[in-house]
């Protein structure tokens, strides 16, 4: 196997070595991160032009998303058999294809066609985490991980910022708010025709990601990018886990893959239905498309802190702690809170900016859940890294409960489901990362 010899311990990595490899990792963090959050713009976007429920839009999310489930542990085998960069690059290729797929969809203007084009752009996406995650983890000082995990949030956010409102300079225009109230007075035809040409305007744009992924893959092969050794264990590693045989031996891990699943899906939910908040307000789609970089920009402003304090002021399980809690004060907030306020140039109920600050709360989860999952895993890091990349379905799932109940009820009422989402996590954070064994 390629990774078998070529592979090479971490520590001999020079101080050059090393600040390329995490420069590199984090401009892929950057791209994934301007492709998975122009979903906040594309739920809304398909709701229009494909007339579809709530919980149907939200479909966007979970065919993006469960391609984690489904491809985690097989990217895993991938990532043995061939090498960190030259799965890298198929991870690319397959983003590639899931991009020109909305050609076909755009000119049919069929939603499930588009749902299979996103489902393949994530398993591009699950290929790609599932190399770059452990990666980053372990290329530095093990104390240090939050903070380089910081670091990669801040490209990842920082292109969700620019995703959305780029998607939305792209494709819509300063009269979709006049033809967004006409459709309903149209004839089926007019409607039809309307909508067919709303959708088609997609196709541009597509084209372009479509190849740049392409070349983007085949020059993430050719970079200096090294290949590094993820299974090196410690001699006190090696002799804890040498009666090992499983992974599902390792509870802390399986603890925190469930903590990463509930932790994303109140990330997705807090960027991804904000916008349909916003609308409920009276607030139209194209002022309303700025919400989503309000609520990534908190989260910077957590990874900057994060940068900042970890390890020298706080430690990563104290911020990890942190966090949660504030996603917990802030979700009652936002349910039990009301008053129209004008901030930003936006007339809004007030309990919309809560809806923004869990973009603070959510900033250090994910820093702080990996270190503390992957701790002690030894030869069994790949596979758990897998395992916790599967738990990036919870972006696929949790939206779903919330079209459900944002039908059912309100879209209001509907973030109820985050609330035992961050109590979880508390638990987590708090007792739920020490249990290394599975009590009768």
């Amino acid at each position: 196997m390629e990774t078998n010899t070529l592979a090479i311990d971490v520590n001999s990595l020079n101080k050059r070595e090393t600040t390329i490899s995490i420069f590199l990792i984090g401009l892929m963090f950057f791209i994934f991160g301007f492709i998975s959050w122009v979903n906040s713009i594309l739920i809304p976007y398909f709701k229009i032009a494909c007339e579809l429920t709530s919980f149907q839009a939200y479909l966007v999310a979970f065919a993006f998303y469960i391609a984690y489930f489904i491809m985690s542990v097989p990217a895993s085998y991938l990532l043995k058999a061939v090498g960190f960069k030259k799965g890298m690059m198929f991870g690319f290729w397959a983003m590639a294809m899931g991009a020109f797929i909305f050609i076909p969809a755009a000119m049919t203007r069929t939603y499930a066609v588009f749902l299979m084009g996103l489902f393949t752009i994530g398993i591009g996406l699950a290929i790609l985490q599932t190399a770059t995650n452990p990666y980053i983890t372990i290329l530095g000082p093990k104390e240090r991980a939050a903070q380089r995990i910081s670091m990669m949030g801040i490209c990842n956010k920082a292109a969700g910022i620019l995703s959305p409102l780029i998607f939305a300079a792209v494709i819509l225009r300063p009269t979709d708010t006049d033809l967004f109230a006409q459709l309903s007075t149209m004839s089926a035809d007019q409607r039809g025709a309307a909508l067919d040409e709303l959708v088609r305007r997609v196709i541009p744009p597509y084209a372009v990601l479509g190849t740049f992924l392409f070349v983007l893959g085949y020059l993430v092969y050719r970079s200096p990018l090294p290949e590094i050794d993820t299974e090196h264990e410690t001699p006190d590693v090696a002799t804890a886990n040498a009666g090992k045989t499983s992974i599902l031996q390792f509870p802390h891990l399986i603890l925190g893959a469930f903590a990463i699943f509930l932790h994303v899906g109140t990330q997705v939910i807090a960027i991804d239905t904000i916008i349909g908040y916003a609308n409920s307000m009276g607030i139209d789609l194209l002022k309303a498309k700025t919400f989503p970089s309000y609520t990534l920009f908190c989260t910077i402003c957590g990874y900057t802190i994060g940068i900042i304090t970890i390890p020298r002021f706080i430690s990563q399980v104290n911020a990890l702690r942190i966090c949660t809690l504030l996603g917990t004060a802030f979700t009652l907030l936002i349910i039990f809170t009301n008053g129209t306020v004008t901030f930003l140039g936006h007339t809004a109920d007030i309990s919309i900016w809560f809806v923004v600050l869990l973009g603070l709360a959510n900033s250090l989860v994910w820093a702080g859940l990996w270190p503390l999952a992957l701790d002690g895993l030894g030869r069994f890091t790949k596979l758990g890294a897998s395992i916790l990349i599967m738990g990036l379905c919870g972006n696929a799932i949790m939206p779903l409960f919330y079209g459900y109940f944002a039908d059912l009820y309100t879209v209001h009422t509907a973030y109820w489901v985050l609330f035992p989402c961050y109590l979880y996590l508390v638990y987590y954070a708090v007792y739920g990362h020490k249990v290394k064994r599975w009590s009768l």
